[in-house]
């Protein structure tokens, strides 16, 4: 199973911000436990990088990627601590064109016809939408994916347990992003077992939406 098949299999990858690597081992074992075996540890915390080790070394199945990659660095550490895919906020021709070099899964930001063009022409077959709320969601992402058929999305920004089976529903979502279940709070005062709950009902909704 591919990259791509392995993500849109889950429904729903987790965006995590991680200030403390401490909360990296109990953080995936709610994850894990509450049924998406998937994360994407945004790379804007000191924290990252070795939770991402953490994270990989305690559960070699589970997906963890790098979310909000800025530079080539940043994924070549990335990667070095177990990172299986990178994400980045917008398209970076830079980083794309380096990790389909280095054959590393990528998943760039794109919200405007000519950002998905430039996917398209490099082969991608999965592209981030971001932030999603703000440039129109769900009616964007139909409108994008008409000329570009070949494309599916993964919105990350204003996804929702209100909204997740409006996106899910559309055949052009690969994935959805989402902070709900991982929010900063709910893991600075350790409340795993909350994160883990969180995570069975955004599990159990893919299972309705796509079996």
């Amino acid at each position: 199973m591919s990259m791509n098949e392995k993500l849109a299999s889950y429904g729903v990858v987790p965006v995590v911000v991680l200030n403390d690597v401490k909360d990296a081992l109990p953080l995936a074992k709610a994850l894990v436990e509450g049924g998406l075996a998937c994360a994407e540890v945004t790379f804007r915390t000191d924290a990252a990088e070795e939770s991402i080790r953490i994270m990989s070394e305690a559960y070699p199945d589970m997906l963890v990627g790098a979310g909000t990659v800025l530079t080539i660095d940043q994924v070549d550490r990335a990667v070095k601590a177990g990172a299986k895919f990178i994400v980045s906020p917008g398209f970076d021709p830079e980083i794309v064109d380096y990790c389909i070099e280095k054959e590393i899964p990528v998943y760039p930001g794109t919200v405007t016809p000519s950002e998905v063009a430039q996917a398209v022409k490099r082969g991608l077959k999965i592209c981030k939408f971001f932030p999603a709320a703000q440039f129109g969601g769900l009616d964007t992402i139909k409108a994008l994916a008409a000329p570009y058929t070949m494309v599916k999305f993964m919105p990350t920004g204003g996804v929702s347990p209100k909204n997740l089976r409006d996106f899910l529903a559309c055949d052009k979502i690969a994935a959805c992003g989402g902070t709900w279940m991982v929010k900063g709070d709910l893991i600075k005062e350790g409340k795993f077992d909350e994160i883990k709950k969180l995570t069975e009902e955004a599990a159990a909704v893919v299972k309705e939406m796509r079996g």
